[in-house]
């Protein structure tokens, strides 16, 4: 599969906010978005495949740490590569800005997500009691240096 990644733009928002409502049970703003895509310090990308977004993903960093916040897939661009292209993207230019180390959270529920992070580097270091709502779950927090 044959696909662009580069940054969230004004345009993307709309698209990325309905990806985002088809996926999360609390799902993000179009002005969540914009504004985290807007803030130089963030990292927020898109990947096109064939002219069509089939994923995204964003950081806030600051201080040399980078917390992933978002990471998504259109669901009939799973299982395609396009998350992982877009993590090691972001990590590639998070780096670019001193990061050094990432953070995370998942759903203790979601191996897939899971396996993907661990196959990146990523460890589990703790968990976020009921951190997730709808419907309630621990987080495993998982970082990589």
């Amino acid at each position: 599969m044959e696909y662009h990644i580069r940054p969230m733009e004004d345009r993307d928002i709309s698209t990325v906010e309905q990806i985002e409502k088809s996926i999360f049970s609390l799902p993000w703003s179009a002005k969540s978005f914009a504004d985290a895509a807007n803030t130089p310090e963030n990292v927020y990308l898109v990947c096109e495949c064939t002219g069509e977004i089939a994923g995204y993903c964003g950081m806030w960093t600051v201080l040399g740490e980078g917390n992933i916040t978002n990471i998504a897939v259109s669901p009939s661009y799973r299982r395609s590569g396009v998350a992982e292209a877009l993590l090691k993207e972001l990590e590639r230019r998070a780096r670019l800005k001193d990061v050094t180390i990432f953070f995370l959270e998942v759903r203790q529920s979601n191996e897939a997500a899971k396996r993907l992070y661990e196959k990146l580097g990523y460890s589990p270091i703790g968990v976020r009691k009921r951190f997730y709502e709808k419907p309630v779950e621990d987080a495993i927090v998982m970082s990589k240096s």
